[in-house]
């Protein structure tokens, strides 16, 4: 079976990682490509920058998203969450890679997939979502003794922060030990902090260059130190897993996913 994919953000980094992606899959159609209305490439095929035909034009129109099978959105919060309701009017599901969404927004993509198949992940890399098995276990087993601190680093371009994969690791530590993350969560420290709260999680924020995304888990005991890290080289990796997600998505009429559903992790 052909999967039908629509793009949003298509001339963005991730939105041409895509488009080439699913040009180059024998199971994938492009049936739509998505920007924003002040898009210098709108009218334009969307295969134009890898200099071949997709017979598919980008455009602003929300109707081109009619027929296709999936929306495939790594935007920010604010269009993901214009698009989510569009899916849901049509009966598109949708894969989800847009970090940075608040309370009130995760809420609406939940209850939009009441009525679609949703695939909201933080991180669409095979690899992350492995590491996350690993961290389970490893949390468990030094749940007591142990210090967590959580480590991130992104290109200079990155809006927000921690990065929605760091938080997404922070959580599942914190559920493997018990806590609630909420409650826990360190996000910044300055000056006179006083000893560290053996309960915390912390993290860290660094931007620069062009980092695609590094990711490391510390657990810090007394007398060794614990480092679980995942490093991308090349966003490939989440257009692979994107069109992985597309697939298990085929056929389903609703329901709220994540990539640990996608590849039987759960």
């Amino acid at each position: 079976m052909t999967i039908k994919i629509a793009i949003a953000g298509s001339n963005g980094r991730m939105g041409r990682m895509l488009i080439e992606a699913t040009l180059n899959s024998p199971d994938c159609q492009l049936h739509a490509a998505l920007d924003r209305s002040s898009s210098e490439v709108l009218g334009h095929d969307a295969g134009a920058f890898l200099g071949r035909s997709s017979g598919v034009d980008v455009t602003d129109r929300l109707d081109a998203l009619a027929g296709a099978d999936v929306l495939i959105d790594f935007t920010r919060p604010e269009g993901t969450l214009a698009h989510v309701a569009k899916c849901r009017e049509l009966g598109v599901n949708m894969i989800i890679g847009t970090t940075g969404f608040d309370e009130a927004g995760s809420a609406a993509i939940e209850a939009a997939s009441r009525d679609i198949a949703i695939v909201h992940a933080y991180n669409m890399s095979v690899g992350v979502n492995l590491l996350v098995k690993l961290l389970e276990v490893a949390a468990k087993t030094l749940a007591t003794g142990y210090d967590i601190e959580i480590l991130e680093m992104h290109h200079r371009m990155k809006v927000d922060a921690p990065s929605g994969t760091a938080l997404m690791l922070g959580k599942v530590v914190a559920d493997a030990i018990g806590r609630d993350l909420k409650d826990c969560a360190v996000y910044a420290r300055e000056g006179i902090t006083g000893e560290r709260d053996p309960s915390s999680i912390g993290f860290a924020a660094l931007r620069g260059g062009d980092v695609i995304g590094d990711h490391t888990v510390m657990f810090a005991g007394m007398g060794e130190r614990i480092e679980i890290s995942h490093k991308a080289s090349n966003r490939n990796i989440y257009a692979s897993g994107s069109l992985r997600a597309a697939a298990f998505l085929a056929g389903r009429k609703n329901g709220f996913f994540d990539m640990q559903d996608v590849l039987g992790l759960r």
